[in-house]
């Protein structure tokens, strides 16, 4: 039996070893299951970083194809941003990929672009766009 998603991009075990090395580091990583299968999961990393806010990672937000639009990754991501703010951060710094589907997911649950690029997540991948989540909405 099957505990995790075999259609993760770059495979399971490159996914894992981020959300490990997340919780390791003080991190936030969540999963949601379905009969004891992991079908999602969110990670947020713990380092702050930020001139004129205190923003944290969104690292990774994926829903399995067959469990979206469920309620599931937004459920997800609300709960990282709750445990996030409760350890000292202001905001969520996303880079979001260029699929259509995760910017509109991004913007209907209030995010927008990000008010402060940080150079080196968006040199990463100059495609993503850079979005803010403000946890004062919380």
């Amino acid at each position: 039996m099957d505990y995790y998603e075999p259609d993760l991009p770059n495979g399971f075990d490159a996914h894992l070893s981020k959300l490990i090395e997340t919780v390791n580091s003080g991190g936030v990583v969540l999963g949601a299951f379905h009969d004891m299968r992991l079908v999602g999961y969110c990670s947020a990393n713990s380092i702050v970083f930020g001139k004129k806010y205190k923003y944290v990672l969104l690292d990774q937000l994926y829903i399995s194809k067959n469990f979206r639009n469920k309620g599931i990754g937004k459920r997800l991501f609300f709960m990282a941003a709750d445990k996030s703010k409760e350890n000292g951060a202001e905001k969520f710094y996303i880079c979001a990929g260029s699929s259509e589907e995760t910017i509109a997911f991004y913007y209907a649950i209030g995010c927008k672009e990000a008010m402060e690029i940080n150079e080196e997540l968006f040199q990463n991948d100059a495609r993503d766009m850079q979005l803010e989540y403000d946890f004062r909405k919380l």
